[in-house]
């Protein structure tokens, strides 16, 4: 596999209105002839809220529209997602578009608690309604941390999710920093899931944390791109810090890891030199495109690349 990159496509800076920072998340949609792409902004330090952005289906540099407000509202007190949403994976079906989203609730003791949920579009993307006020992929007696940031796909009417369970939270330098693997979900509907708590990529050590898997289907051959970093000092650009990893399945079970194998690393310099994270990946015509978030966890927005092998 080796990506092209082609730089950073959309940026928050002079958006206006109730973005302030980040655009974080970047999940597409291809929707007749233009490309949408969800992602979260942050209209304060401490509040995450998801809206889009559409792009000429024939000419990705070129905005189509920037929607000027969430699609979502947070949730209320003592929700799963009061403090924050950030979208994860968008599917369109039978006239309604689902958003499975991370919903963020800060926490004593540790930082935050964060949890999948799932929200329905009945107008086309603009705004939409929760399927209910809990999340659909939670804490369970097995997975007692964290279920966010899931990957949705639906082959063949059965629905798989892969996301990010909570393993741990270290102590690192005297702060909490919160450690994940990659598990698997299934569903008959895309909305009751059931959790088996089977490890789709473990980790390397117990400080390893991998989140935001992206999977596509290339002859024959499921590929998957994800997140993963270190514990100590990921936040300032070192080394621990978020870059891409890669694994490849032949039945969406049993994945096999090969970070190497990647096809793409961090910039020399500029917006993704010290960072890369967050992947997403669809097809939009003969090309199959990578979009993704540099230094800073995406504070200067999200950017792309094209596979060319």
């Amino acid at each position: 596999m080796k990506w092209k990159k082609k730089g950073l496509l959309f940026s928050p800076e002079n958006q206006g209105g109730w973005m302030k920072s980040h655009a974080q998340i970047p999940t597409p949609l291809v929707m007749g002839d233009i490309l949408r792409i969800y992602f979260a902004s942050r209209p304060k330090q401490t509040h995450s809220m998801t809206s889009f952005v559409d792009f000429d289906i024939n000419d990705l540099t070129k905005v189509v529209y920037v929607h000027d407000e969430p699609v979502l509202q947070l949730g209320e007190p003592g929700t799963f997602d009061e403090h924050g949403i950030m979208p994860a994976s968008v599917i369109e079906k039978d006239g309604l578009i689902y958003l499975y989203y991370s919903g963020w609730q800060r926490s004593v003791g540790v930082l935050y608690n964060n949890y999948t949920g799932v929200a329905i579009s009945e107008d086309g993307g603009k705004t939409f309604k929760r399927y209910k006020q809990g999340p659909c992929l939670d804490r369970t007696p097995d997975e007692i941390f964290s279920a966010t940031s899931p990957c949705v796909l639906e082959v063949e009417g059965e629905w798989h999710a892969w996301y990010s369970s909570g393993t741990n939270w270290h102590e690192i330098n005297g702060k909490l920093e919160h450690t994940y693997d990659l598990k698997y979900a299934h569903s008959n509907d895309g909305l009751t899931w059931v959790q088996p708590n089977k490890i789709g990529i473990k980790q390397v050590d117990e400080f390893e944390a991998l989140c935001m898997p992206a999977i596509i289907k290339l002859d024959n051959v499921y590929h998957m791109w994800y997140s993963y970093r270190g514990s100590d000092g990921f936040r300032q650009g070192s080394d621990e810090s978020y870059t891409l990893g890669y694994a490849k399945s032949n039945d969406l079970k049993e994945w096999q890891r090969d970070d190497a194998i990647a096809g793409i690393e961090l910039s020399e310099t500029g917006w993704d030199s010290q960072m890369m994270a967050y992947p997403s990946i669809c097809r939009v015509k003969d090309q199959v495109i990578l979009f993704y978030n540099g230094n800073e966890f995406g504070e200067d927005g999200f950017g792309w690349a094209v596979l060319e092998e």
